[in-house]
Order: C-alpha cells, then structure tokens, then sequence
C-alpha cells in the first residue's frame, strides 16, 4: 500500500489517498478514474511529499497530541454545560420547534437545542432559519 497526497487542479483541494502501488494510481489516473469529492474534476495530480519518520520524539508527538485532544475535548463539555444551562432541550423535534419559534412571532423562546438531520438543516437554513450543528460528546465517553 502506498498513500499519495494528491491536489486536484480545477479547486486546489489537496486531500490523501491510499493506492494498491504506484502502478495501480497510474493506471486509474490514465482511465480518469481519480476524481476530486469536491468539484468532480479529474484533472488530480500527486504533489510533493515526505515520508514519516519514525524517532525518538514519536512519544513527545503522541503526549502533545493527547494533550491537544484533551483540551478540545474539555473546551466542547464546556459548551455543553453552558448550552443545557441556557438553552431548552427539544429533543427529536429540533426542526420542528425551530421553524415553530421562526413563523410564529407572538411565541417567544428562549434558545432550543436538540437533534436533526442533515437535511433537516439544509432546508431550515433554505428557509432562512439560522441553525448550527455543532460537535456532542455523551456523557457516558471517557
């Protein structure tokens, strides 16, 4: 196995790619098989790259990395606290409560949060109703 970093030439989006071999990338780039997730170009070349070294400092980086994820981790608990303290939980009913709240201008609600999907989201931003997903961490997770 073989991973490239690769850049696709239309957006600039560079993202990584693992292939078989090197002979199994040329094959699929000379079949236009390799295309970009972002604008479905395929004119996608291989950039630059360095190979990872394995050294003495591999335990520094995964202490550091551990410590960085540590501190995002606590930094989201935090903003959930603050969203369960000043916000009002609608559960399943997000979209439902959202568009609620948004059409209705004699309803007056504190903020609400709960769960939605994807489209969901997509069609209340179309609707001109401003909501965010933002990361969760259950409780239960060490």
């Amino acid at each position: 196995m073989i991973k490239y970093r690769l850049i696709c030439k239309d957006c600039d989006l560079k993202f990584d790619s693992w292939f078989a071999s090197s002979n199994e990338y040329e094959r699929l780039k000379k079949k236009k098989l390799l295309t970009c997730h972002n604008c479905n170009s395929s004119k996608i070349e291989k950039t630059i790259m360095a190979p990872q070294l394995i050294n003495n400092n591999s335990k520094t980086d995964q202490r550091m990395k551990l410590e960085k994820y540590n501190k995002v981790k606590k930094t989201i608990i935090d903003y959930q606290k603050f969203i369960k303290d000043n916000f009002k939980y609608v559960g399943d009913n997000f979209a439902y409560e959202a568009r609620s709240i948004h059409y209705n201008s004699k309803k007056k609600s504190k903020g609400i949060y709960g769960s939605a999907s994807k489209d969901d989201l997509k069609e209340l931003k179309e609707e001109g109703i401003d909501a965010q997903m933002i990361p969760w961490i259950d409780e239960n997770e060490n």
